[in-house]
């Protein structure tokens, strides 16, 4: 439930109402804004007794919250939140519109440097590449590690980029911390509590990827793990999912964009490399994702694609890639939003 407090609600109200809802077993989480107060409950309140609440002083209204995500949900707190990423802190959520761009491994300095260099003059405010890859297969490439990190940074300390690199486990995080401005959690990972918690507790903001098969709860529920560690930087992202379609690597259903805007207040990416997995459906869904409010993209470039030890296919080349950008800024411009 979310306790809504009276406007001008002084703080010694709002101390004593977070005393009676700690003393029924609830955890608080107060969200102080401009012109009032809310405290949300968080637990098991089938058997509190909310007249004690409802009856403090400066209290107006207690609000039930029907879904399982508490800090993740729009009635908590409905403005948007905005999350800082980067060395100029480049705020998604804000209605700018964010771009991350890179290989999906990073292969050697050279390839990592020269992308970099590419999707900065483009436009890009964040540089992605795979240090850890997930891969189904063993025998194929699964990252440099930590001196695939280390080139990440370098390319950073170069133009600027924010660096988002995906952690793998939860023995990586603090390691992947060091490194990195945007910790990835991957589609695979999405379920995975522990690690969803432990970057959490690096501090850093998390990209959150939705699963393979994940429900829209589901996915706001992954979330909740990170905002219950007091880890208020989470942006979701849509890479698509898995269904009986064959002509695409994953479905991306681009209507979840609008359903976590009226339900969520944090921001979300599109993915439409890993959403498609055909570099020729990128731009496309590039410009529909954008179109669709989503607060940025995140696409995968590669000087060489066709040589590339992971996901070719679905890579841009730079020159696609800066295209895609022109294009995307003109649909920006037209739904009165900043790229």
């Amino acid at each position: 439930m979310i306790v809504v407090m009276e406007p001008g609600a002084k703080d010694q109200q709002v101390d004593h109402v977070v005393k009676l809802i700690e003393e029924m077993g609830l955890q608080t989480h107060p969200i102080y804004g401009t012109d009032r107060t809310v405290i949300a409950a968080i637990g098991d309140k089938r058997n509190v007794d909310k007249y004690p609440i409802e009856q403090a002083p400066g209290v107006e209204k207690i609000v039930p919250i029907l879904s399982p995500y508490k800090r993740a949900s729009k009635e908590l707190r409905a403005e948007p939140s905005t999350v800082a990423v980067g060395p100029a802190g480049f705020p998604f959520g804000s209605g700018r519109v964010g771009v991350i761009a890179g290989p999906c491994s990073v292969e050697d300095r050279g390839q990592l440097i020269e992308v970099a260099h590419a999707v900065k003059e483009a436009g890009a405010i964040g540089l992605r590449g795979g240090a850890f890859k997930p891969r189904t297969d063993p025998y194929s490439f699964r990252g440099l590690g930590e001196p695939g990190l280390e080139i990440l940074a370098e390319a950073r300390e170069q133009t600027g980029l924010a660096v988002t690199t995906e952690v793998m486990g939860v023995a990586e995080a603090e390691l992947v911390a060091k490194y990195a401005d945007l910790l990835q959690i991957g589609a695979r990972n999405m379920h995975n509590f522990n690690l969803l918690m432990a970057v959490a507790q690096t501090g850093k903001p998390v990209l959150l990827k939705r699963g393979f098969s994940a429900s829209f709860d589901e996915f706001l529920l992954a979330a909740e793990y990170i905002l219950s560690e007091g880890n208020q930087q989470v942006i979701l992202c849509e890479r698509g999912i898995r269904t009986h379609e064959t002509y695409v690597r994953n479905t991306l259903p681009l209507a979840i964009v609008p359903a976590v805007k009226r339900r969520s207040h944090l921001p979300i990416l599109v993915d439409p490399s890993h959403g498609t997995g055909h570099a020729y459906m990128v731009p496309s869904m590039c410009r529909a994702a954008v179109a669709a409010g989503a607060d940025g993209l995140i696409v995968e470039v590669h000087p060489d694609p066709e040589h590339a030890l992971t996901d070719g296919a679905q890579s841009l080349t730079p020159e696609v890639f800066g295209e895609t950008m022109q294009e995307v800024r003109r649909i920006v411009e037209a739904i009165g939003r900043t790229l």
